[in-house]
């Protein structure tokens, strides 16, 4: 199931998208005793964090969270373009979550060598279980990538491995990446995107012709799980009009 939400803006989305994150984490944790969760990177989470760490902070068992992440830039976990770095500022050094319920992808080890360990560790967590994860969070591009599955690459039609290291010539670095196979296999995903720059490709994303080459958001079709879209005014201004 596909499900979008217009928000008026950015500070309107980020404020939905922690309360969503909240209901989320209170349900799965009376439902399982725990919720896992994978973070994106960008602008728009970090607004999210900050709302988790400060007012909603005490509404999270952050003892029952489990944090991964859905991509990682391949530079140090202290390095400024770290997807880990801005998560842990914002969020995860704010709130009570225990050390070892935070995974991250160590970009800082060889690229294929920290897909490898970090598709160990998701099998470690889950065990003999499909893995997945509650709650997934995802942005798009205005090229139409999410997590790091970027057009014309390998990963975006990944089903065998759970992560993927790839040299991404668009933005001249290696990417490690949730593959396809674990992000549709989420519980829940959940789509951030704000910002008049993403509003074309938001349109060809929800409305265009199925073409994951070319627009890998697409890929993203969570079975049986559901997909929410949080968009703000901006982004939505192209979307067709809901029929009334």
């Amino acid at each position: 199931m596909t499900a979008i939400r217009v928000l008026p803006d950015a500070a309107a989305l980020a404020d939905a998208a922690a309360r969503h994150v909240v209901e989320s984490a209170q349900s799965a944790i009376q439902a399982r005793g725990a919720f896992s969760i994978a973070l994106s990177g960008g602008s728009t989470p970090r607004e999210l964090h900050r709302r988790l760490a400060g007012p909603l902070k005490n509404e999270v068992d952050w003892s029952k969270v489990h944090v991964f992440f859905g991509d990682e830039r391949c530079v140090p976990p202290d390095h400024p373009d770290s997807n880990y770095r801005m998560a842990d500022e914002t969020l995860l050094a704010q709130v009570p979550i225990p050390s070892d319920h935070v995974h991250r992808m160590q970009g800082e080890l060889p690229p294929e060598e920290a897909a490898l360990r970090y598709e160990q560790q998701l099998r470690a967590f889950f065990g003999n279980e499909p893995p997945r994860l509650d709650l997934i969070l995802l942005g798009m591009g205005d090229n139409g990538h999410t997590a790091s599955l970027f057009p014309g690459l390998t990963a975006v039609h990944e089903q065998t491995h759970w992560v993927m290291a790839e040299n991404v010539p668009e933005v001249g670095m290696w990417r490690i990446t949730l593959t396809p196979y674990v992000i549709n296999l989420g519980r829940e995903v959940l789509f951030l995107v704000a910002g008049a720059g993403k509003a074309s490709m938001l349109r060809s994303v929800l409305e265009g012709p199925f073409a994951p080459d070319e627009r890998p958001a697409q890929i993203v079709r969570p079975s049986p799980g559901e997909v929410v879209w949080l968009v703000d005014a901006a982004a939505a201004a192209e979307l067709s009009p809901p029929p009334g």
